[in-house]
């Protein structure tokens, strides 16, 4: 395995434990469940807890991913966040999507759902950020 496909899936596996443990904890005992009223909107629990994790695994993956996995750019740290998050911002679609589907229409538990919903998104989500924001310069002949 390439290092950089380990240093991958060590950091992306830290960071998804960190989401699902700080979705589990919101959903269940933040939120308890139940609906979340906010600014004129009503949001499901399971939405709100995703939303909440997000606020912290965002910026702890943007870190890892620039400084310990795809070490070898010399691209501005503002450009290369713009791309990670828009990557993120398609992955949070994804997840969004996924977690509809699998709770509110086929019935599932909101946990097995997200993990589930993991797999699928880390998958895009590797090839987005190597191929994408932290791609490696061309290297000169």
């Amino acid at each position: 395995m390439p290092l950089q496909t380990f240093r991958y899936a060590a950091c992306g596996g830290f960071n998804t434990l960190l989401d699902i443990v700080l979705f589990y904890c919101s959903f269940h005992f933040l939120l308890h469940e139940q609906l979340v009223h906010f600014l004129g909107f009503t949001i499901s629990a399971h939405i709100a807890a995703f939303i909440i994790s997000f606020c912290f695994t965002f910026p702890v993956g943007f870190y890892l991913s620039r400084y310990v996995v795809f070490q070898q750019t010399d691209v501005a740290k503002h450009i290369q966040a713009g791309k990670y998050f828009t990557v993120v911002f398609i992955c949070v679609l994804l997840n969004y999507g996924f977690l509809k589907l699998m709770v509110d229409y086929w019935g599932w538990y909101p946990t097995p759902s997200k993990i589930a919903t993991t797999f699928f998104v880390v998958t895009f989500s590797y090839l987005s950020q190597k191929n994408f924001t932290f791609k490696a310069p061309a290297q000169k002949q």
